[in-house]
């Protein structure tokens, strides 16, 4: 699999985001559905949204690792929240840490919805190549 970043500017790089992933000769593809704080037991975390982004990261992870691919080839990222301020503000530096730990290099789209199910504030959906 060859990736190549495009990045017309540089001010994203603060962000922990490209503005365009190409992937060319993948073996796989993962579409990962939304992972949040739900627990093993699957019940929802009715934590902060700091702490029910750390579940939601492990979530992801964990889906990837079992389906046999590596979060550092994460190549799309939707993150949906019920508020992006308190997202930015509050949580932003978990998603840095999480995307730096990785070496990831992907493109991010980040949405504020009403709600999600139950007592959830963030969600990660994710495409993911090999």
């Amino acid at each position: 699999m060859e990736k190549r970043i495009i990045n017309p500017w540089t001010w994203q790089d603060e962000l922990s985001y490209v503005q365009a992933v190409e992937v060319k000769n993948p073996t796989g593809t993962l579409y990962v559905a939304g992972q949040a704080a739900v627990h093993a037991d699957g019940t929802s975390s009715n934590a902060d949204m700091r702490t029910q982004l750390g579940i939601a990261i492990q979530n992801l992870e964990t889906v990837i690792s079992e389906a046999g691919y590596e979060s550092g080839n994460i190549v799309r990222l939707t993150v949906y929240t019920t508020s992006s301020e308190e997202f930015i503000n509050n949580c932003f530096d978990i998603f840095q840490q999480f995307v730096a730990r990785h070496g990831m290099k992907q493109a991010v789209t980040l949405l504020q919805v009403v709600a999600l199910n139950e007592t959830l504030n963030v969600e990660l959906e994710a495409t993911v190549v090999r």
